[in-house]
Parts: C-alpha cells; sequence; structure tokens
C-alpha cells in the first residue's frame, strides 16, 4: 500500500500543482485530496519541495510517453510526427481541462525564487526541446524544412 500512497499522492499532486501552483498548494488539502493519512506525506516526501520535483518526474513520464508516440512513429514524416506531438499535448490539455503545462506554470511560479526549480525546468524544456529538434534536423535532411542561410 506504501508505494500505492505515493503513486495516489503524485498523481493528485500533478492536478493541483496544475490546477493552484506551488506556492497555494496547501499539503493537508493535498492528503484530504488524495484520501491519505497526515503522515504519510512526509513518510514518503522529505519536503514540498521534493514532492513538487518527483511531480515533476512524473509529468514528464507523460512527456516522454507523448514524444515516444508521436516523434518516434518512423512510419510518418518528420513534419507530421512534430505536429502530432502538439496535436497529442493539446488533446492531453484538452482532458485535464485546459490546466496547462506543469513546467510553464512552475517555471514562472518558482525558476526566479529557487535554483533548484529552475535548474530542473530547464532540463526539462531542454530534453523536450532536443527531441523536436532532432526530428526537424530530420526534415531539413529530407529537403521538408529549407537549410539555413549564411548568417541565420
Amino acid at each position: 500500500m506504501s508505494r500505492n500512497t505515493k503513486q495516489r499522492l503524485l498523481a493528485v499532486g500533478l492536478r493541483m500543482l496544475l490546477q493552484y501552483g506551488y506556492n497555494d498548494l496547501g499539503i493537508q488539502a493535498l492528503l484530504e485530496a488524495a484520501k491519505v493519512p497526515k503522515g504519510s506525506f512526509y513518510h514518503h516526501f522529505a519536503s514540498k519541495e521534493d514532492f513538487a520535483l518527483q511531480v515533476v518526474d512524473l509529468y514528464m513520464t507523460e512527456v516522454h510517453a507523448g514524444l515516444d508516440a508521436s516523434l518516434g512513429d518512423r512510419a510518418l514524416p518528420p513534419l507530421d510526427r512534430v505536429r502530432m506531438f502538439f496535436q497529442i499535448t493539446r488533446e492531453k490539455y484538452r482532458s485535464d481541462g485546459y490546466l496547462g503545462c506543469m513546467l510553464g506554470g512552475l517555471g514562472q511560479e518558482l525558476s526566479g525564487a529557487s535554483e533548484v526549480f529552475r535548474e530542473k525546468i530547464e532540463g526539462c524544456f531542454g530534453v523536450i526541446a532536443g527531441r523536436i529538434a532532432e526530428c526537424l534536423l530530420e526534415a531539413r535532411e529530407q529537403g521538408a524544412l529549407p537549410a539555413l542561410a549564411d548568417g541565420e
């Protein structure tokens, strides 16, 4: 049950962080929403910051699944794969009630105040951008995108 409790806290926390942000997320409200006892939070997480960083990891698992499902589909041309990633992302946001991008929200809220979050968010965006860039490079190599002119 311990693993299930942690996973439930992370899953509920993902939605609550999207909805309320980091500063307005209360631990007691999280525990009530997840229906877990009070002592469970600090059994699984060293701090609220540790919890939020682990929620970002969970979010990135979902992002990687979207990246793999779209950018990894070699049956499609590279530009179609990039478009598919954004379509999958848009549909995910729609199904979540348009709460937005966790990375963008936490980045705006915490990057200026916390070096740990700034580095984490930058790293996550770097991974996403890198995967998309690989696909765009492939599109350019196939002639679907023009090569950059000198000086651009």
